[in-house]
């Protein structure tokens, strides 16, 4: 399966929103767990959310209450929205999908990656 980042991305207020959207391949998308990863300048791609093909929702804690991650199977499409943006959620953002279903915090878990999105909040 191929991910593709579509609109989204950009730069924010600290206080804003922003939503980033991915759009997969194929149309057995809905057999796979979503996820959204980030890495940060100088930093580790880190986890930040994940929805399993069941529809159960993960979040890290450094985004849960603020982030809603969410998909269209009818779309194939795999959408992030960002709210109460922080500046230390400047990062690029990685969509990704994984078949297990496990681990869903580990980035080497995740077979297909679509290319990065830049986020940038200023304060």
């Amino acid at each position: 399966v191929q991910l593709q980042a579509s609109g989204g991305g950009g730069l924010a207020q600290a206080g804003g929103f922003l939503g980033l959207s991915c759009a997969a391949s194929s149309r057995t998308f809905r057999n796979y767990s979503a996820g959204w990863f980030r890495q940060g300048p100088g930093k580790d791609r880190e986890f930040v959310a994940t929805i399993h093909w069941s529809g159960s929702t993960y979040y890290a804690d450094s985004v849960k209450g603020r982030f809603t991650i969410s998909r269209d199977n009818a779309k194939n499409t795999v959408h992030l929205q960002m709210n109460s943006l922080k500046p230390e959620d400047t990062a690029v953002y990685y969509c990704a999908a994984q078949m297990a279903g496990r681990d869903y915090w580990r980035p080497n878990v995740y077979g297909y990656w679509g290319r990065g999105t830049l986020v940038t909040v200023s304060s």
